[in-house]
């Protein structure tokens, strides 16, 4: 009996051990819960919203090319008897350089012949200049109706003057014709194309030469829709940089010369003129930028005021995700005036020191709760936000 009742108590007491020893462990095991519960707010990065003023910058693309071309001819005929080194295609020439030369024996020839009948001309005017003076004398003893004219020798004077004058317009014609056997260029020029050689008969008109002129180049280039608002009132004179992205980067200056006035038919663009002077560097340093060469042309546009700079991955849908004052976020949308690079230039939706959720959850909603990085924020018990104090109380009672 009495060995009954001690295994009995035995094992009442092994029972009650291990029921007291699981709601130990249980026990142990929610308070452990409840002092590592997770936050599950995503992380996000912010940055509060500053406006600025931007000066628009507006590029475009075109090709250099050059500012005049000039299809030379031979003002006279002859013989080619010498021309300059630099004169065969590709090379490079400057202004008043003899490009090539015609044999002048018979132009020589006509300058002293027109000088001879100038000097001709010139004495009969002298003849009869003291011929009128003396009939003038004369006339005085005359009565004034027999004073004609003809008797003063007007007429003949009058010839006289007439002939020097034909003499002298002859002279300079052949003046000019003996110059023209000396063929030099008109501007610092890249010859483009040479027809003539030494030896070779030219005739008078026949185009001998192609010339571009270096001592400028121009770029046209077109202005997008989307820029045509941004553009300075004032074009002309504006300065702009040239950009050559070949093998090589170079990079020139120039001045914005003028619009060609006129809307392309097919891209509804308007036009602008960019001018480089010396694109070819015979009287600087600076690099060469070649006729033909693809440039990227850049120049500042009008000035935006109050604007916010915002990064292109940041806009969806033209809306940007901020924060409110209790984190959460929500999307707001904005006005985007203008585009550059990777960034958006907005001028409504957004306010000063509005936060901008820089790093985005992977599926955003609105008034989902984030956590900043960098900053301390408490744990959140429940689906509800609390407040500090209130995290602080329901973590005493939870011990």
């Amino acid at each position: 009996m009495n060995s009954t009742l001690k295994k009995t108590g035995l094992a009442l007491i092994i029972l009650a051990v291990g029921i007291g020893g699981m709601i130990g462990i249980k026990a142990t095991a929610d308070e452990k819960e409840e002092k590592e519960k997770v936050d599950t707010r995503p992380s996000v990065s912010v940055l509060n919203a500053e406006a600025i003023d931007y000066d628009v910058v507006i590029k475009s693309n075109g090709e250099v090319r050059p500012f005049e071309t000039t299809a030379m001819s031979a003002q006279v005929s002859g013989e080619v008897i010498s021309w300059h080194a630099n004169f065969v295609e590709g090379g490079l020439v400057k202004r008043g350089d003899v490009l090539f030369t015609i044999e002048a024996d018979q132009y020589e020839a006509a300058v002293l012949q027109a000088e001879s009948e100038v000097s001709r001309a010139q004495a009969t005017l002298i003849e009869e200049q003291a011929r009128a003076d003396v009939a003038k004398r004369e006339a005085k003893k005359l009565p004034s109706s027999k004073v004609t004219d003809l008797y003063l020798r007007k007429p003949q004077l009058l010839s006289a003057q007439a002939s020097l004058k034909s003499a002298q317009s002859r002279l300079k014609i052949a003046n000019k014709d003996l110059n023209n056997t000396i063929i030099t260029a008109p501007y610092d020029a890249l010859i483009v194309s040479r027809d003539v050689g030494v030896g070779q008969f030219v005739n008078k008109g026949v185009q001998v030469a192609r010339l571009n002129n270096i001592e400028r180049a121009e770029v046209v280039f077109p202005i997008a829709g989307f820029d045509a608002p941004f553009l300075p009132n004032t074009i002309a004179n504006t300065s702009a940089t040239i950009v050559s992205r070949g093998a090589d980067k170079t990079v020139r200056q120039g001045i914005i010369a003028r619009d060609l006035g006129r809307v392309d038919q097919a891209t509804r663009m308007t036009h602008l003129v960019v001018q480089i002077e010396d694109p070819y560097s015979l009287q600087t340093n600076a690099p060469r930028i070649k006729f033909g060469t693809y440039v990227e042309v850049n120049f500042n546009g009008k000035t935006i005021t109050n604007v916010f700079k915002v990064a292109q991955s940041l806009v969806n849908k033209r809306s940007i995700w901020v924060l409110d004052d209790n984190n959460k976020m929500f999307a707001k949308p904005v006005n985007v005036i203008r585009e550059e690079g990777a960034f958006f230039y907005i001028d409504e939706g957004i306010n000063e020191l509005d936060r901008l959720v820089m790093t985005l959850p992977e599926y955003p909603q609105n008034g989902m709760e984030v956590k900043i990085i960098g900053e301390e924020t408490p744990l959140v018990a429940d689906s509800n936000s609390l407040a500090p104090s209130d995290t602080d109380a329901a973590q005493s009672d939870s011990q």
